[in-house]
């Protein structure tokens, strides 16, 4: 398996050259060069695997055992995957109406960010533990990532990770998963914007090809392949448990209804799509409704953030909507790379109308306000004794607004606890216990760096960020060789 940008720019890079990178050269995101298409068989052969071993069969076909041997792969996704406070590490929560809810935070930060993360930081620690090298990690978040990220690698000795976080938009639980942690190898910033504003510096960052070689830059944000590819054993998860597969019959149809920011989850769920799976996708918005007006009437262009109760998705910028759009315009580079360099030189585009129909048969939207999720909280309390997280509510507003067939399964994806949101899940009149974890975070020095908003803070964050990475290569220059 190798892969290439989807701008056209690169071609013929294999994994290991993927997963220490953000954006491709050419400002593209790396995609494989072909999808492996999962015959019925397969799939149905699948069906009693856990999902750590889903995980890996699913890795294995995008890692070649040359890079990863299929033995140390085994390990390194056991061992990434323990720790999680259900034995399964994900749980199937089966509610009344057909209401069936795939559980995905599960892991230390309480998000679904843990389940790719804890795998790609260790695939990351396992070539540069061989090689004796250091990498430093940049991480924008608009509330998970970062706190993932930053409980993945802590104390690794072959990574430094360097997170930045809106100040002010994100909750007191979010934010103390990342500035609780004091390891020597962890830099925390809060920056005075959004999480589209923190984009801004790092693309310029990453795209400084000298400084990315000479510090072994890299994300952790769904920008890297390595993240995507771990979500798709979640889409495929929930297709063995939730389809109604049977052993000799066609494959069912599942409908997955997902929660989208970034919109890295549901490129992973069209993806397995694209694989042979088949999955009737939904992807579910907030106030921030740029994926909902794209594939209804083709306007792809970004609006002020608007902070609301769900702000893991308070994006304007849905990067990952890239690959989906290389992926549905049959990896036409040229198409993409004219699409995406206007946007991000106009922050808008139209999609044609012939794309946005191809789109909208694809994947299909739904935009729900404040209200709408406190709605959804609290009908989902009355009737199953279910606390949802404000970002599942989302989701699961689709279930009580858009009566489903029942000829068809359904399956909504719960992103995060109810833990993380506790304003929220107050303002809808609920209670939820805090896990002891939580609670004894309030207890926790915390550390980290502010950035505030200049006249001109782009150019101000990206100095500062970029004094950071070279004083952490400085710091850490000693002995060991950087990678690149």
């Amino acid at each position: 398996m190798q892969y290439c940008s989807t701008r056209g720019g690169v071609h013929g890079w294999d994994f290991h050259d993927v997963l220490f990178s953000g954006y491709a050269p050419d400002g593209g995101m790396f995609m494989p060069e072909s999808v492996p298409v999962l015959s019925p068989d397969t799939v149905r052969s699948w069906r009693g695997l856990t999902y750590t071993q889903l995980v890996v069969e699913v890795a294995s076909l995008f890692i070649p055992t040359q890079l990863i041997p299929r033995q140390d792969l085994q390990v390194l996704v056991g061992e990434a995957l323990t720790g999680f406070s259900v034995a399964e590490v994900l749980k199937v929560t089966r509610l009344k109406e057909g209401l069936s809810v795939l559980e995905l935070f599960h892991g230390d930060t309480l998000a679904f960010k843990d389940l790719a993360m804890t795998c790609t930081v260790r695939f990351l620690n396992y070539f540069l533990k061989k090689k004796n090298r250091r990498a430093t990690v940049l991480v924008g978040t608009s509330g998970d990532t970062g706190g993932s990220a930053i409980q993945s690698a802590r104390g690794l000795s072959g990574l430094d990770v360097v997170v930045v976080y809106p100040r002010g938009r994100i909750t007191p639980v979010q934010e103390k998963h990342m500035i609780t942690c004091l390891e020597d190898n962890v830099h925390v910033f809060a920056a005075d914007g959004s999480s589209d504003d923190i984009d801004q510096p790092l693309r310029r960052l990453f795209a400084d090809q000298d400084l990315v070689r000479s510090h072994g830059l890299m994300s952790l944000n769904s920008v890297n392949w390595s993240r995507v590819m771990i979500q798709l054993a979640h889409f495929i998860y929930a297709y063995l448990e939730l389809s109604g597969l049977e052993a000799e019959a066609d494959l069912p149809e599942l409908e997955v209804v997902v929660p989208t920011g970034g919109a890295g989850n549901i490129a992973a769920g069209y993806f397995v799509k694209q694989m042979g799976v088949p999955l009737k996708l939904v992807a579910m918005v907030n106030s921030n409704d740029i994926l909902h007006r794209l594939v209804t009437s083709g306007d792809f262009s970004m609006a002020a953030v608007t902070q609301t109760l769900a702000p893991a998705i308070d994006i304007q910028d849905p990067y990952n909507m890239e690959r989906v759009f290389w992926l549905l315009l049959g990896r036409d580079a040229a198409s993409v790379k004219h699409m995406m360099e206007e946007f991000q030189q106009s922050h808008r585009c139209s999609l044609p109308e012939n794309h946005r129909k191809l789109l909208a048969q694809v994947i299909s939207t739904g935009t729900v306000t404040d209200d709408g999720i406190l709605e959804t909280m609290r009908k989902c309390w009355e009737e199953n004794q279910y606390v949802l997280c404000p970002h599942t509510a989302v989701a699961v507003w689709h279930h009580y607004h858009c009566p489903h067939s029942p000829m068809i399964n359904r399956c909504y994806i719960a992103t995060a606890s109810p833990a993380k949101f506790q304003a929220a899940v107050q303002r809808a009149g609920l209670t939820f216990d805090l896990p002891e974890a939580v609670l004894a975070l309030d207890k926790l020095a915390s550390r980290y760096q502010h950035l505030e908003r200049s006249a001109n803070w782009c150019k101000d964050w990206e100095d500062t960020l970029r004094e950071k990475i070279q004083s952490v290569t400085l710091a850490r220059k000693s002995g060991v060789t950087y990678y690149r």
